[in-house]
């Protein structure tokens, strides 16, 4: 199977930490020129400078992925510095604590939603009007294992990711017959900064969570940047709109 991608630019939201970072650093072992985008644009140049004096192909682009302008003006800066725009990651994310829906906040919906869904709106916008110039491309929007199930307490959380995998589907169907496809992933609970913060916050909630993944582990940021990187590979070319659940079994109960 071919994993290559010599030759190939990379895009990659939230890349400064956990899943991101996983498939940023994957991309450019697989020798793709890798934009590393990331709110917090100190952390994300020190990732590509370390890249850069690897021998990669990298730049650093500070981005709040929920601002039209800063999104449309990322991708400029992207294609401007490779050339192209071949594959895009849109990671970018936050969690929301446990609540039941009725003590549950407009704050919090507003600021989820913005993070979690508007922004692979805003990510999926700016990608394809270029995709659609050049005529190919692959798109992984992440959702989670929350966009495939309920959980008690998650319900603005789940919302979100559940309208990833609908905003996943249909623009699939666009392109499809264009060259560009348009996948998902469903990550469960992965090793990352931010699960291991829920953790803390919610130790007895999390602690079911992670012992309901019969594999009995948590996830690793590389097992999804696996993931990612055959979704956008040639091997995966007959896959279209897809939502693959990466979660050491916890839906497959």
């Amino acid at each position: 199977m071919d994993l290559s991608f010599e030759g190939k630019t990379a895009l990659v939201t939230g890349a400064a930490s956990g899943m991101g970072l996983a498939t940023a650093e994957a991309f450019a072992e697989a020798g793709a020129a890798v934009a590393l985008v990331d709110l917090n644009e100190g952390a994300a140049r020190k990732i590509a400078d370390r890249m850069v004096a690897a021998g990669h192909k990298a730049i650093a682009i500070g981005c709040d992925v929920t601002d039209e302008a800063q999104v449309k003006k990322m991708v400029e800066q992207t294609v401007t510095a490779f050339g192209r725009l071949d594959t895009a990651f849109n990671n970018a994310g936050v969690q929301s604590l446990a609540v039941e829906t009725a003590d549950s906040t407009s704050e919090e919906f507003d600021r989820v939603n913005a993070i979690n869904l508007k922004s692979v709106w805003l990510c999926m916008k700016y990608e394809l009007l270029q995709m659609r110039k050049q005529g190919s491309g692959a798109i992984v929007n992440n959702s989670s294992i929350g966009g495939l199930i309920g959980i008690p307490g998650r319900a603005i959380y789940h919302a979100a990711k559940h309208g990833v995998i609908g905003l996943t589907k249909s623009a699939a169907l666009e392109y499809a017959a264009r060259g560009i496809r348009i996948n998902a992933i469903c990550p469960g609970a992965i090793d990352t900064p931010m699960v291991a913060a829920m953790i803390a916050k919610e130790p007895e909630t999390m602690k079911d969570i992670t012992k309901e993944q019969p594999i009995g582990r948590l996830g690793k940021p590389e097992e999804v940047a696996s993931a990612v990187l055959w979704l956008c590979s040639p091997g995966a070319g007959f896959v279209i709109g897809h939502a693959l659940a990466v979660d050491g079994g916890y839906t497959a109960r």
